[in-house]
């Protein structure tokens, strides 16, 4: 089988269980193919070192990677077409202390295929209820919980004549009605040193795709305490875990208290009908620092959805904390 079809099959297998990563991953005698959906990691395939190391210098050739490079750390992009469907492939590639490549493809989906179903859409009214209110609204779950895609239909259900502003890595939802900039660190387009543009463009709202360091932490804050309203991702496991995590950047506490709109916790959780829906946990920064545990409200609506048979028993214990 030519390689070029072999890769063609294995984004479609990727794509129609709407995997987010795929994984090519060297073992002591061959390679394995997995991806990363919301029911975990799938293992696809194996594949021989020589079969592999073709796929992959194929990949890399084709986002412009160094093909030769098989030590360093490389990234690269390709844009795919996909049954009329334009993705955007982002890879990453590193060698291994035995001089094996390991290589990992992140698919990025077009719009509609960006859109989530919410096990409560009035959490998403909720949501764009608190716009009104402006300051930081932060986001928290892991990669792949549809967190940019709630943020995107909060941000749509602004007036009309509000201009919104996204700074992401990369950009993975387009709109024409927002202004889309896209961190480029070659290009000394960080995400700190976007935003401090952005200030001047003097935008109504700001799309931040995540907070990574203090600088563009303590911009984001700054912001929201000027009196825009700054959507925004945060790695952290919990509620409490973002006020911590921007405690850690360097934010003082009552800047924090000042800024915070709203913290949200989401994640895609699989129904007993075999599909996938967010589930939305809202809380305030003083609801958090007045919990004991700041998951009890997630595990509530995890419960109702448990009695209500929408999840199963398994579903339940598996995301009970977070």
């Amino acid at each position: 089988m030519e390689i070029s079809k072999l890769f063609d099959q294995i984004i479609e297998l990727a794509v129609q269980k709407h995997a987010s990563d795929i994984y090519f991953l060297p073992k002591s005698k061959n390679y394995e193919v997995k991806i990363h959906t919301v029911h975990g990691v799938i293992q696809l395939s194996e594949i021989s070192f020589e079969k592999a190391q073709r796929l992959i210098t194929y990949c890399k050739y084709q986002s412009g990677m160094s093909v030769s490079e098989k030590r360093r750390p490389q990234l690269g992009s390709i844009s795919y077409l996909y049954q009329e469907n334009q993705l955007r492939i982002r890879l990453s590639s590193v060698g291994t202390f035995n001089h094996h490549e390991s290589l990992v493809l992140r698919i990025i989906y077009d719009n509609n295929q960006n859109d989530c179903q919410f096990f409560e859409e009035s959490m998403v009214q909720r949501l764009i209820d608190l716009t009104n209110q402006r300051g930081l609204m932060v986001f928290a779950g892991p990669t792949g919980s549809g967190k940019t895609s709630t943020i995107y239909k909060v941000a749509r259900s602004l007036h009309a004549n509000e201009v919104i502003m996204s700074i992401e890595d990369p950009v993975e939802i387009y709109d024409d009605r927002f202004l889309q900039l896209e961190v480029n660190e070659k290009a000394d387009m960080s995400y700190a040193n976007l935003l401090k543009v952005g200030l001047r463009q003097r935008p109504d709202v700001f799309i931040i795709g995540e907070i990574r360091d203090e600088q563009t932490a303590k911009i984001a804050i700054r912001a929201a305490l000027s009196g825009h309203l700054v959507f925004t991702t945060v790695h952290a496991k919990t509620p409490a875990g973002v006020m911590q995590r921007l405690l850690e950047l360097g934010v003082k506490l009552p800047q924090l208290q000042s800024a915070i709109n709203a913290i949200v916790y989401q994640r895609l959780i699989p129904t007993t009908n075999g599909d996938s829906k967010a589930l939305l946990s809202i809380a305030s920064l003083t609801e958090i620092e007045n919990q004991t545990d700041d998951m009890q409200d997630w595990k509530i609506r995890l419960e109702k959805l448990h009695k209500k048979k929408v999840i199963s028993d398994e579903i339940q214990t598996k995301y009970q904390f977070g």
